[in-house]
């Protein structure tokens, strides 16, 4: 799993950069906030059928811990989108059209999961890890944004996984445990790098309201 850990990094790096950016752009104004949590609402809403799907998928039916995980992990993310909606609603906001790149990524992912399980995977180890190593700019940026408060950050603060909810480490040990084959970690490889490229799309929509041309 060096490889995979290696493209996380990869990946906070860049989402660090990122961040870094919009912290010295204007911080996290409120409407950069309500296009977060749109793009978390789409996100999340029905991931649980993605999972579900994986763990009924021949391709797991001798990975009995990873399916283990993966049906437990679907019930932990179902109603996520419910808070983030709420957060959404702590503003006055409802949350706006799916943007383009989410739309992207359901289609892409949705597309290959009965074929080819373990590209979902590999993304999964990006969403869950990518914002570990920014906290203390996120934590700036809360800070001065000057109207947010544990009322409208219920989203954030559980998705910056604590010990009661530590899907970041648990999807990676998971997958280290399933002792995956070649063509299996090609594809964990595969959906890493895919999911980065779309995670960093969506950070560019959050932070100018713009799709990447």
């Amino acid at each position: 799993m060096k490889q995979i850990q290696d493209l996380v990094n990869v990946a906070q790096e860049k989402f660090r950069n990122k961040l870094t950016e919009m912290s010295k752009d204007g911080g996290l104004t409120k409407e950069r906030y309500a296009r977060f949590l749109t793009m978390q609402y789409h996100l999340t809403k029905g991931v649980q059928k993605h999972f579900m799907s994986i763990a009924a998928n021949s391709k797991t039916a001798k990975k009995r811990g990873l399916r283990k995980f993966l049906i437990q992990f679907a019930q932990e993310e179902e109603f996520h989108y419910e808070i983030a909606k709420a957060d959404l609603k702590e503003l006055g906001m409802e949350p706006g059209p799916m943007p383009l790149d989410t739309e992207m990524w359901w289609l892409y992912f949705s597309s290959i999961i009965e074929a080819r399980p373990f590209v979902r995977l590999g993304a999964t180890c990006i969403l869950e890890n990518i914002a570990d190593g920014s906290s203390e700019i996120i934590d700036r940026m809360i800070k001065e944004s000057g109207y947010l408060n544990p009322k409208n950050l219920r989203f954030l603060i559980i998705h910056r996984h604590g010990p009661n909810l530590a899907h970041g480490d648990q999807i990676m040990e998971a997958l280290t445990q399933a002792e995956l084959n070649e063509e299996e970690l090609a594809d964990v490889v595969h959906g890493a790098k895919v999911a980065t490229t779309l995670y960093m799309r969506f950070s560019h929509w959050i932070a100018t309201g713009q799709n990447l041309s």
